[in-house]
């Protein structure tokens, strides 16, 4: 059976058909948000200030919006004096002079080596206070939770939240990078049998696209490199959620949660789900998972050294209508590596539905983002049945975006869990397109750039439409473009949807467009700044990137440079030449 008719089956499953999925261990990249809103005051979390409020209560399906006295929102993204009240004046000529630098192609490309050598003549210490004067202070908000407390705490005095981000990045090599990625993406079998077509040539693992890296600038690339250093992660994205939470269970009580087996059977059968011969069959080694019908999620505490993965994923064949073994050969290694990595999501999730935080899943490489999106599906499943816990990324520079977002919208009605999205317009186009040719598939990128905005425009509507309607969706709009912004705005009028609704959230980079956060925020908007953290030699490669970005960006729009030398201007002829932030 095809890779492709497997994902399509996949994505085609109803609650009384498999549930099964596929995914690489370290595939998934998760940030987090509290599910507190940044436009309450007052409450504190417990080690580091992420957001103010106590946790959303959402707004019940019964609920009389039409009665709700709402006003029509305008937001002047010219006025300086609003948008930079959260910044003094040395942070004001900061922000210039790091943007001025990324207009600087030489600069710009030859970053790193200029940062070696910047290091071997100033030494370590010297380096990073310059980096900490520059770069560093201007995307990153610090090393630790303790010193990214004062600026998160100053954004939340005006309105902006934070989705906090530990940006620490392997540096690897090219050749390293390569090898990593062909150790971990191709299977045993595939190398005992390299001439078998276990997947199609889409989904392939090619040494050429190896490092993943290759023309990315706007998004961190993580290669496996050991179990390891996959609870290590594991662990730094528990001190994330913990850090973004008020108040909750201590970290070890969630880890040590575990699903017993007689209980289990017992609610099931509280539910009128299945027989009792069948259940008997669902939880015995071999069987487990035989019956499509059993949701892997639900029972990954159960997965021991006695069950086969290659039993556990089970897809139709669309020919006979018979479930299959998705590969019929694991190795001892790859059953473990796969066991681990869904009982590290479970404990993620877990931790973040116990602490009251919204768990963010990013979006990767279209050859393999189908089992991440089936994964963080089934999580949706599982921990959204309250309110939106888990979301979801779409890649709206893809030509199937629409068609995604809706069909998972279409499930999440029918089966009565809140959806969650977060939206994006994409970070691989070139090496995406690059790949698509050189291996023989159709391009999955949209045509032009004009093609991604209305893509990203056509799923943002129908989002909206969707909380409009029943009021169980939410979504995240990640943009930098401030005519996206504005179109939310006016679609969200024409809907009559509240900003103290908090169902539409908004999100940009740490410094980056705050001439759109701040005014959002003062506005009563739930926004967001996805803010970085780590140790300065550490975060080097995300800087990188953010110079990169930038130069592209600052390039193509001198609007934010402008702003910034209007604010300043304004504030020498007011007199302000020693201002500092009142909050």
């Amino acid at each position: 059976m095809s890779y492709a008719k497997f994902v399509a089956a996949l994505l085609r499953a109803t609650p009384g058909n498999v549930r099964n999925i596929r995914a690489s261990p370290g595939r998934c990249r998760s940030t987090v948000a509290s599910t507190k809103s940044p436009g309450e005051k007052g409450q504190q979390t417990d080690g580091c200030a992420v957001v103010d409020a106590a946790p959303v209560e959402l707004i019940s399906q019964n609920k009389n919006v039409e009665n709700t006295q709402l006003c029509k929102s305008t937001i002047d993204f010219d006025n300086t004096e609003e948008a930079y009240k959260s910044k003094d004046n040395v942070e004001l000529l900061r922000s210039l002079l790091v943007f001025k630098l990324c207009t600087i192609d030489v600069l710009v490309e030859k970053n790193k080596e200029l940062m070696d050598l910047t290091k071997k003549v100033l030494g370590q210490w010297m380096f990073e206070k310059l980096m900490k004067m520059t770069f560093y202070g201007q995307f990153v908000a610090g090393e630790d939770h303790n010193s990214i407390k004062p600026l998160i705490q100053k954004n939340q005095a005006f309105g902006v939240g934070a989705v906090l981000d530990y940006s620490v990045e392997e540096d690897l090599t090219q050749e390293e990078a390569v090898k990593k990625e062909m150790d971990a993406c191709v299977s045993e079998a595939e190398k005992e049998s390299p001439d078998v077509d276990y997947r199609e040539k889409k989904y392939k693992a090619h040494r050429q696209f190896g490092d993943r890296r290759g023309g990315v600038t706007s998004a961190r690339t993580y290669f496996y490199a050991d179990e390891s250093k996959c609870d290590n992660q594991m662990e730094t994205f528990i001190n994330c959620i913990s850090a973004s939470a008020k108040q909750g269970q201590s970290d070890m009580m969630v880890l040590e949660q575990k699903l017993e087996l007689e209980p289990l059977k017992k609610t099931l059968t509280k539910m009128d789900i299945g027989a009792v011969d069948d259940k008997e069959n669902w939880f015995t080694g071999e069987k487990l998972g035989l019956s499509g019908t059993i949701d892997l999620l639900d029972w990954n505490s159960l997965i021991d050294d006695t069950t086969k993965i290659s039993n556990l994923l089970m897809v139709p064949n669309l020919q006979t209508g018979q479930l299959e073994p998705l590969l019929n050969t694991f190795t001892a290694e790859e059953e473990r590596q796969m066991k681990r990595m869904l009982q590290r999501v479970d404990v993620l999730a877990k931790h973040a539905m116990a602490k009251g935080v919204r768990l963010m899943v990013d979006a990767e490489q279209t050859y393999f983002q189908p089992a991440i999106s089936r994964l963080t599906l089934e999580m949706q499943r599982k921990f959204n049945t309250e309110k939106p816990i888990i979301f979801n990324t779409y890649q709206c520079y893809l030509k199937d975006a629409y068609d995604n977002v809706t069909m998972d919208v279409e499930l999440s009605r029918r089966e009565g869990w809140y959806f969650g999205a977060k939206l994006v317009r994409g970070a691989y186009m070139y090496q995406e397109r690059d790949r698509a040719e050189e291996i023989g598939y159709e391009d999955p990128i949209n045509p032009d750039y004009e093609a991604t905005n209305r893509m990203y425009h056509k799923c943002l509507e129908y989002l909206l439409e969707e909380i409009n309607h029943s009021r169980k969706a939410n979504i995240m709009v990640a943009t930098h473009n401030e005519d996206t912004v504005k179109f939310t705005l006016e679609k969200m009028n024409e809907m009559g949807l509240s900003p103290t609704e908090n169902k539409v959230y908004f999100g940009q980079l740490l410094g980056m467009c705050d001439q759109i956060s701040f005014p959002l925020g003062q506005a009563g908007f739930p926004v967001y700044k996805y803010v970085p953290y780590g140790p300065v030699n550490e975060v080097i490669p995300y800087l990188s990137r953010r110079a990169q970005e930038n130069r592209g960006f600052m390039k193509g729009s001198q609007r934010e440079r402008s702003l910034l030398w209007t604010e300043l201007r304004r504030r020498v002829l007011a007199g302000q030449m020693f201002y500092k932030p009142v909050y």
